[in-house]
């Protein structure tokens, strides 16, 4: 947990115990935070002034970025990021206490998509029949399996969601790769960095780039080399769907520099001389939460 001067309310993807809970409290603490069912509940929250803050899971060491995430966070927010939050991830199959010996014969296993993929290969090997159900959450899924103890089903999730729901934990660590990790932002109406402790020494910043609309030849090498000349670290490039056509995308771009740094001010001059929208979602700080033991 991080030191915090005041307690600030904070919407989460619930219910409780999700990785997203466990990220929630690690930097705030355990008090105001606000659960929700949905990513885009998180994000509405926090645009309608209801909490001062969201956390949502943006990218997954092993199945890429959550696209929800960024659909509601790069068309049309006006949101902000003040921090990030990388969170180690450990799957475990979970059951009712009461259906231990059902293990072997499940009707359902259930959890959230990004879980069910990052286990791909232990349930194609043990559970290639058993029907794969999709929840909004890990932690919804369980609930679900902690309120129906009568159903032969099972819920993939961390150990939290085992203790909280009160669940046996059937088969330890069954996600495909070891070094599993979710990065979490912190969301919130205004610029500014998370007054916590812990964070890495260098700043991060996040921008949206719109190529320009003429679609000239070389535009994207002339947008990295903006960055390039001027030494600016690039941590990630993505391109996502602009959703106005085929073959029409937008870039995410991640730079290790204050936005406020002179060669990342002159950087934006030379994009907005390329013709090219940009956005920026500001700077902030990194935090690197340690597996509990």
């Amino acid at each position: 947990m991080r030191n915090i001067d005041y307690k600030p309310t904070v919407a989460y993807l619930g219910p409780e115990a999700s990785f997203t809970h466990v990220a929630a409290s690690y930097l705030f603490g355990t008090d105001g935070l606000v659960p929700q069912p949905t990513i885009p509940d998180c994000i509405e929250a926090v645009t309608a002034g209801r909490v001062a803050y969201a956390i949502v899971p943006l990218e997954n060491a092993l199945e890429g970025s959550v696209p929800m995430t960024i659909d509601y966070l790069f068309h049309g927010s006006e949101l902000y990021i003040n921090a990030e939050i990388s969170t180690p991830i450990e799957q475990h199959l979970m059951v009712n206490n009461c259906q231990k010996d059902a293990v072997s014969n499940l009707d359902s296993i259930q959890s959230h998509p990004h879980a069910l993929a990052q286990c791909h290969k232990y349930l194609q090997y043990h559970y290639r029949r058993t029907p794969l159900l999709q929840t909004t959450s890990t932690a919804a899924a369980a609930k679900h399996v902690a309120e129906n103890p009568d159903l032969r089903i099972a819920a993939i999730g961390n150990r939290l969601a085992a203790e909280k729901y009160n669940l046996h934990i059937a088969e330890e660590n069954i996600h495909d790769f070891h070094f599993n990790h979710t990065r979490f932002v912190v969301l919130s109406l205004r610029k500014g960095f998370l007054e916590v402790e812990g964070h890495q020494e260098k700043p991060k910043t996040t921008f949206m780039v719109k190529l320009p609309e003429d679609d000239r030849s070389g535009v994207l090498h002339q947008i990295l080399s903006v960055f390039a000349w001027r030494k600016l670290n690039l941590s990630k490039i993505e391109s996502r769907p602009l959703k106005t056509g085929l073959g029409n995308y937008f870039f995410i771009i991640d730079v290790l520099e204050h936005e406020d740094h002179p060669m990342m001010q002159g950087a934006m001059e030379e994009l907005a001389a390329l013709n090219c929208n940009v956005r920026s979602f500001g700077s902030y700080y990194s935090f690197e939460q340690q597996p509990s033991r």
